[in-house]
């Protein structure tokens, strides 16, 4: 049999797992006590985990688009689900790839095609849930197809009804199970199948495994659905009662309206938000969570007993958070950091040391992350930050100050709800947010009133804005803020310059 060049059998692995809609305070802060994670909480005893990590965009398709490219949404435009990601981005995996790596994906990306790319009737152009180009869809496993799932079930002799019904409790409790087994669920059968593809495979892999759980509709299997009890779930953080929240800004009544507690739970339309209905479906999502837990310790065992856990880099995060009834609100398209703050561990096996990181990191400096640990060039479009010296027990002393994340929640073809109610066009519909070591701002575009929190007051509960004494911190912040976009505004060749010696690309020096 021919022989394996040596520069391919020394290629280490790396293991990217993206967890979808999970909280940063599963595993560090007001929930970490009630989520059963022990396999990920193993992990942080030989890795180092980020606890200030903050996903720059929200909801998934634009933070994904974020995470894989290292742009910010300002400038790669994918902003919502379904605009297109312009195809010749350049991403993790079309950078792998020139190191000598097939970027394997098993799970999803949720990137909307570049129509410039296929035929007006080409199928692809009919879904936001495509694959980011340079990744090679090993398992399909998209929230609205996984057909190769779906057909797992049937073989099984499951009854499967097409989705969204497929997630429906399977009784008239919003904690009654799934349809499904535990065995059988989706996060089961993706983790067979990477384990599958996995046993025997070459040295030198990259493979990107996105776990769609715990997003809603909020379903688990059994035991999965009551291993959280409900009564011992912290409550929702409420800055007062529903109407005083809503009279803080006038985004908030209009985003709740668009994501009530029935958007998360499929088949309770009306669904109202009780003491017990709150705890009971923050029981299931922590629930989900844990399921994923328990098979990301199947991954990290089968690595260990294939013998090359230690030469493979493995990163877990997530590409946002979930509201979970704080502040009144579902989902993760709102201002608050429940919905952007999520976890980041990365185990370099060439230092396996606990480390805690407290500097503000984002979800751009992922994989600007991997390029550099892998010996790859990080291409000039990235706005990301190499996190390697935190790996190295380094603190760099030109660390950023500021966390930035952005969310469009407009529609340029059919307007939404909240974009009529407040009389915007799509281009105005949005806002940014700048955190900082003692205050957040969150600036609404097209002359909607900033809000602004203390976190050394009483933090998100209570918005300073209009504080006489604030003003000059209100100035101050929204200042980092305009800086901030000025520094890193868009362009494709905006570290290039063209002089007698060629093109000539200027090191990354973004912060």
């Amino acid at each position: 049999m021919p022989t394996t060049p040596a520069k391919h059998r020394t290629k280490p692995n790396v293991l990217f797992i993206v967890i979808d809609q999970l909280r940063a305070d599963c595993l560090w802060g007001g929930l970490a006590d009630v989520t059963p994670m022990p396999n990920l909480r193993a992990l942080m005893d030989e890795a180092v985990s980020f606890t200030q990590h903050y996903s720059v965009v929200n909801p998934c398709g634009p933070s994904r688009a974020s995470i894989l490219t290292g742009q910010y949404a300002m400038n790669h435009g994918a902003v919502r689900n379904g605009t297109p990601l312009p195809h010749d981005t350049p991403n993790i995996a079309t950078e792998l790839r020139k190191a000598g790596y097939l970027p394997l994906l098993y799970g999803y990306t949720d990137s909307a095609q570049d129509p410039r790319q296929f035929h007006a009737n080409d199928p692809a152009l009919t879904s936001y849930e495509e694959v980011m180009p340079g990744f090679h869809e090993v398992v399909e496993m998209r929230l609205e197809q996984s057909l190769p799932w779906r057909a797992d079930l049937l073989a099984k002799g499951y009854d499967v009804p097409p989705y969204p019904d497929i997630f429906r409790p399977n009784g008239p409790r919003l904690d009654d199970p799934a349809l499904y087994r535990a065995e059988d669920s989706d996060t089961a059968f993706l983790t067979d199948q990477f384990l599958r593809g996995l046993l025997g495979r070459p040295a030198g892999w990259f493979a990107h495994l996105t776990y769609i759980r715990p997003h809603p509709p909020l379903v688990a299997p059994e035991p999965y659905n009551h291993l959280v009890n409900p009564a011992e779930v912290p409550a929702p953080v409420v800055a007062g009662t529903l109407a005083q929240e809503q009279a803080r800004h006038p985004f908030i009544a209009l985003n709740h309206a668009q994501t009530p507690i029935s958007s998360v739970v499929e088949g309770f339309a009306g669904l109202q938000p009780t003491r017990e209905n709150v705890a009971s479906l923050r029981a299931v999502y922590l629930g989900l969570a844990a399921e994923v837990d328990h098979h990301i310790g199947r991954v990290i065992a089968a690595l260990k007993e294939a013998g090359i856990y230690d030469d493979t880099l493995l990163v877990v995060t997530a590409d946002h958070g979930e509201m979970l009834g704080d502040h009144y609100a579902w989902g993760k398209q709102t201002f608050y950091d429940a919905a952007y703050h999520t976890p980041l561990i990365i185990r370099d096996p060439r230092r396996p040391q606990a480390q805690v990181v407290k500097a503000p990191t984002e979800s751009v400096d992922v994989t600007p992350t991997i390029l550099e640990w892998l010996g790859q060039p990080v291409p000039d479009t990235m706005d990301g930050r190499s996190l390697m010296p935190f790996l190295r027990g380094e603190t760099p002393t030109d660390w950023r100050e500021f966390t930035f994340s952005e969310l469009d929640f407009g529609n340029p073809i059919t307007a939404t709800a909240t974009q009529k109610a407040l009389g915007l066009r799509a281009e105005d519909a949005n806002y940014c947010i700048l955190r900082g070591a003692q205050h957040t701002l969150v600036h609404f575009n097209a002359g909607l009133p900033p809000l602004l929190f203390d976190h050394a007051g009483e933090g998100e509960k209570r918005d300073i804005a209009g504080d006489a004494a604030a003003q000059p911190v209100l100035l101050a912040m929204t200042r980092a803020l305009l800086d901030h976009r000025m520094r890193h505004r868009g362009g494709r060749f905006r570290r290039m310059m063209i002089s007698q010696e060629g093109a000539v690309v200027a090191q990354n020096q973004a912060i």
